[in-house]
C-alpha cells in the first residue's frame, strides 16, 4: 500500500497537474489530496467520458504534451468508450487513465460489478490502451509512471493503470475549495422568434458569422461532429479550428479543458442539439468551472441532420434557461444570426457565455470532408497556438 502523496508527487515531477473524473471509493485518497493542493487542478465531471474530453482539451492547451489524469471506476469505463476510441485515439491526445478494478476476479464485490470486473482488462485491450496494475509499493511508483509517460510521448495515446482494492492508504479531507461564482448568473435572454422554422438562418449563415468574428490570433474554434465541422471547413479552413469526428457530445468539455489551460485565448465551442442532449450534464460542469474566455454556441435545427434528418427532442428544451440555471454568466436564445455576431463581439462576462441559435434543417449537397487527417488538423492547431 502506498500513500496518495507517493503517487501524486511523483506524477507532478513528470508533468501531470490536471485531474478530472468521477469518484470511486478506491480513488478517495487521491481526490482528497488533489483538491487540497492549490497547485494541482481537479474537476469533478458529470460522467467519465466528459473527464476524458476535459483532459484532452487541457492537453491541447498545454501544447499536445500529456499533462493530465482521467480517473474513473471501471463501471464507468463504458461512458468513456466514445471519446477514448474516437477522440483521444483518433487525434492522438495522450492522457493517463486510472481505472479502479471493481469486481476483480477472486475479490468479493457488489453484484453490479460481477460482469464488468472480469471484462475490464479485455475492454482496455480492445481499445488498444496499454495497461498495467497500479503500483501498490512506493519503489514501483516511479517506474510505472515512466513506462506510462514513455508510451504517451511515443504514441500520443492513453495509458491505463488498473487499480485493485487496497492500493492507497486513506487521506483525510479537511477542506475542499468548491466552484463559486462571485457574480450570480444573469437570467436567460429569450428573444421572440421572428421566423418560421423553414425561414430561419442556415447553418452556413451562422458559421459565416462565427468565422467573421473569431480572429486567428486570439480565438480557437472547436466544431462538433457531423455536418457542423464539415460545413465550417467548407467555409474557411483556418489553423485556429478543430473539426471533431465521433465523440458526440464531447465538444463542450473539450473546450472547457482548452479554455482553462489557455486563458489568453477565447475558445468557442460550436455544438449541435443532438450532441448537447447526449451529454446535457456537461452544461452543469461548464457552468460551475467555465472561465470567462469560454463561449458555447448551440446551433439547433431540431434534427440529426447528418444521419437523415431524424427529429431530436430539442424543441421541448429551453437550453438557454438550462444554461442559466447551471451557472453560465450569460445565456441567450435567438433565431437571428446577426445577434450571434454581436454575441461573439461582446466583452467577457464573469464566467462562460451560452447562446442557442435556432436554425433551419438541411445542408447543401456535396459538403466536403477535411482533406487533412484529424492528427494533421490537431498538429496544425498546436503549431498555430505555439505561434500565437
Amino acid at each position: 500500500m502506498i500513500e496518495a502523496r507517493d503517487f501524486i508527487e511523483a506524477a507532478r515531477e513528470r508533468g501531470f497537474g490536471w485531474y478530472a473524473g468521477v469518484p470511486c471509493s478506491y480513488l478517495t485518497p487521491f481526490i482528497n489530496y488533489v483538491v487540497q493542493d492549490s497547485s494541482l487542478r481537479y474537476l469533478s465531471m458529470a460522467n467519465e467520458g466528459d473527464a476524458v474530453a476535459l483532459i484532452a482539451g487541457a492537453t491541447l492547451g498545454s501544447g499536445g504534451a500529456s499533462c493530465g489524469v482521467a480517473m474513473m471506476q471501471n463501471s464507468g469505463l463504458g461512458n468513456a468508450v466514445s471519446p477514448l476510441t474516437s477522440l483521444t485515439w483518433t487525434f492522438r491526445l495522450p492522457q493517463l487513465l486510472i481505472v479502479t478494478w471493481r469486481g476483480q476476479p477472486g475479490v468479493a464485490d457488489e453484484p453490479q460489478h460481477a460482469l464488468m470486473g472480469p471484462i475490464t482488462p479485455a475492454m482496455l485491450d480492445t481499445m488498444e490502451i496499454p495497461w498495467e496494475l497500479f503500483p501498490a509499493e512506493r519503489p514501483a511508483v516511479g517506474a510505472a509512471l515512466d513506462r506510462a509517460r514513455a508510451h504517451l510521448i511515443e504514441s500520443g495515446r492513453p495509458y491505463a493503470l488498473l487499480m485493485p482494492k487496497g492500493c492507497v492508504a486513506p487521506y483525510a479531507l479537511d477542506a475542499e475549495a468548491r466552484p463559486d461564482r462571485s457574480t450570480p448568473p444573469a437570467p436567460a435572454v429569450l428573444e421572440p422568434r421572428r421566423h418560421e422554422p423553414y425561414a430561419r438562418p442556415s447553418r452556413r449563415t451562422a458559421l459565416e458569422a462565427v468565422v467573421a468574428n473569431t480572429p486567428l490570433a486570439s480565438t480557437v474554434v472547436l466544431a462538433s461532429t457531423g455536418f457542423c465541422g464539415r460545413e465550417l471547413y467548407a467555409i474557411a479552413d483556418r489553423p485556429n479550428q478543430l473539426y471533431m469526428v465521433g465523440s458526440m457530445g464531447c465538444v463542450a468539455p473539450l473546450a472547457l479543458g482548452l479554455a482553462l489551460a489557455r486563458p489568453d485565448l477565447t475558445v468557442v465551442a460550436i455544438d449541435g442539439d443532438g450532441a448537447a442532449l447526449m451529454r446535457l450534464g456537461a452544461l452543469a460542469t461548464l457552468g460551475a468551472y467555465g472561465p470567462s474566455n469560454l463561449r458555447h454556441l448551440l446551433l439547433d435545427n431540431g434534427v440529426h441532420d447528418s444521419t437523415g434528418g431524424q427529429a431530436t427532442v430539442s424543441p421541448s428544451v429551453s437550453f438557454a434557461e438550462v444554461a442559466a440555471a447551471c451557472g453560465y454568466a450569460r445565456s441567450l436564445e435567438t433565431d437571428d444570426a446577426a445577434r450571434i455576431a454581436g454575441w461573439l463581439q461582446e466583452p467577457p462576462a464573469a464566467g462562460p457565455k451560452f447562446a442557442r441559435l435556432l436554425i433551419r434543417a438541411g445542408t447543401s449537397d456535396g459538403l466536403p470532408r477535411p482533406a487533412m487527417s484529424p492528427v494533421e488538423v490537431k498538429r496544425r492547431l498546436l503549431r498555430h497556438l505555439g505561434g500565437a
